[in-house]
């Protein structure tokens, strides 16, 4: 069998690679050892870049598939501030449904898919898929963060600078805001994203193998107060978070992309949005047969999100710094609404780099 690209992989990352390929006429197979709908633990919201990636592949979400969110809201047990969401639509959206969608894109586009089929024995231009040997033009790594494709081309192990974990249940429960909420307590973070009229995602992330939501709940007295008494819709489900990426990207005809290519902390919620905008940018290049430029676009499409996370991680460190934080964006509003600019769309005007997080500091300190 010949395929112009392999993709192993059928997350969302792959998934798009996949559907952006196509449908610029280049035959695509992607193989997974997993079967449809595959899920992950993951807080389920989508930011403007993500529902505009997902746009462009001819995905279009609306209040039937999820729940149109307007901003984010941080709090502790003393401090809470919000800010709306001001340029593009962000939704929260079932995992399962989101999958689903991309398959049912994928499938409309002339992908190739292999279900339940395990990639061995990879050499140039060709490997074996479920014992066939299919031959390829290009490789496409997106089969996560023990990537083999990765691990085969020599592109380096992903590891992270500090391990976190990252649990997940959903409520029956009405949202009580459109907004995500962010609830941060010792050394580790409650996230609740709503994704349905009557579902709520719970995501919990902390550096303490042991802990669970339930374990957690005392810390957060408004969530517990908030979920009592609601239906447990999903048992608990967990998976390694944390801020890593690969030595590099690219190596000859092979590329990677999403989890197996670079990882954020599931608390900045940048996971799907990182993934989605590398693939666009992979198709482009695979289309033009030419991956050099893949590299450095690669970079620039994680940086923002790695500093972002970067200044989360700090505020998950040191709760005397988390505390100042919190008062000083609930004492200016303003500041705290350009950072979730920056953080859900980065327009021009909004650039954020390190000399923005050094005057950070300086004003938390102040605080």
């Amino acid at each position: 069998m010949k395929s112009d690209v392999l993709v192993v992989g059928a997350g969302p990352a792959g998934l798009a690679t996949a559907i952006a390929v196509a449908r610029k006429g280049l035959r695509v197979t992607i193989a997974d050892v997993r079967r449809p709908p595959i899920n992950k633990p993951c807080g389920e919201g989508l930011l403007p870049k993500a529902v505009e990636a997902l746009s462009s592949l001819g995905i279009e979400l609306n209040s039937n598939l999820g729940f149109p969110l307007e901003g984010f809201r941080f709090a502790d047990r003393t401090h809470s501030v919000t800010a709306a969401i001001v340029r593009g639509s962000a939704f929260g959206v079932r995992r399962t449904v989101l999958h689903e969608l991309m398959v049912a894109r994928a499938s409309e586009v002339g992908v190739d898919f292999r279900w339940g089929a395990r990639v061995s024995d990879f050499q140039a231009g060709g490997a074996r898929v479920d014992g066939e040997a299919v031959r390829f033009d290009w490789l496409v790594g997106a089969d996560g963060q023990n990537s083999s494709v990765r691990k085969w081309a020599n592109l380096g192990s992903l590891l992270p600078d500090r391990k976190r974990f990252g649990f997940r249940k959903h409520f029956l429960i009405p949202p009580w805001s459109r907004f995500v909420e962010v609830h941060w307590g010792e050394r580790c973070q409650m996230v609740l994203t709503p994704i349905r009229v009557n579902e709520v995602c719970v995501s919990f992330f902390t550096s303490d193998p042991n802990l669970r939501i339930d374990d957690a709940l005392p810390q957060f007295p408004e969530i517990a107060r908030r979920l009592e008494g609601a239906g447990v819709i999903t048992p608990e489900q967990g998976t390694t978070v944390g801020l890593m990426s690969a030595r590099r990207a690219v190596s000859g005809r092979v590329a990677l992309v999403g989890d197996a290519s670079c990882s954020v902390d599931g608390i900045a919620g940048h996971g799907l949005s990182l993934g989605l905008q590398e693939a666009l940018y992979l198709a482009e290049m695979l289309s033009l047969g030419d991956l050099r430029l893949y590299e450095s676009a690669h970079r620039k499409i994680a940086s923002l999100p790695a500093r972002m996370t970067q200044l989360l991680l700090m505020m998950d460190r040191s709760s005397w710094i988390r505390r100042k934080t919190l008062r000083l964006f609930e004492s200016k509003p303003a500041l705290f609404s350009r950072l979730i600019a920056i953080h859900t769309d980065k327009p021009a005007e909004a650039a954020f780099d390190a000399k923005d997080i050094v005057h950070l500091g300086w004003r938390v300190l102040w605080a």
